[in-house]
């Protein structure tokens, strides 16, 4: 990835993490310049670990262009899929980020990606300078209590064909992005099963 692609992700993330921050609350001008000078950003190329398990989980990622993953591994050492963070959205392991203890999951990029980084320092701050601080960490922290409650819900009470049609509709175009397995693995089945479900769909 060039040096003006980059750059270019990088304020189109930083665009899209304001109009994401502005949805939440209502920030001024003067409070959105300070975000800017807190902010940091960085390039990860494809296969690159950004975060891994075991490590101390103390940045949040916005991904600002390309595509990570979200996984840990099983007692056998088999990987499975969490989550995928397309464009415009974060990656972190939380529970280490708030609670300073190692992390149970790992964080790839599937693709060449840059992100905008914000450290639990910089998080912080942030919560004590902006008016509406306190309420945008909560509503942030309530959004990713409900993505952990429809993982689960999806987990025990959907049917595969319903968690791949529910997958399609949260991440447009991602069949077409990551190797199947990693789907599979996200969907809790076989790329066989995976397969299955392809092709009942196409027949319809």
């Amino acid at each position: 990835m060039r040096a003006k692609e980059i750059e270019k992700l990088k304020n189109d993330g930083i665009d899209a993490l304001h109009r994401l921050i502005s949805s939440y609350v209502e920030i001024s001008d003067d409070e959105w310049k300070y975000c800017l000078s807190r902010f940091s950003s960085a390039y990860y190329p494809k296969k690159a670990v950004l975060l891994d398990h075991n490590e101390l989980c103390n940045k949040i990622f916005f991904t600002a262009g390309g595509l990570l993953r979200i996984y840990f591994s099983d007692e056998s050492g088999e990987e499975k899929t969490f989550h995928f963070c397309m464009e415009h959205t974060f990656a972190a392991d939380y529970e280490s980020f708030l609670k300073n203890m190692p992390s149970n999951f790992s964080i790839q990029a599937l693709e060449d990606s840059v992100v905008i980084v914000i450290t639990l320092e910089m998080l912080q701050s942030l919560y004590r300078t902006l008016r509406h601080g306190e309420k945008l960490g909560r509503l942030i922290t309530e959004d990713y209590f409900f993505m952990l409650n429809e993982k689960i819900k999806a987990f025990y009470m959907h049917s595969p064909m319903e968690s791949y049609k529910k997958m399609n509709l949260q991440f447009p175009g991602l069949i077409q992005r990551v190797p199947q397995y990693y789907i599979a693995s996200y969907l809790n089945i076989s790329p066989v099963h995976l397969s299955r479900l392809k092709y009942a769909l196409e027949k319809k």
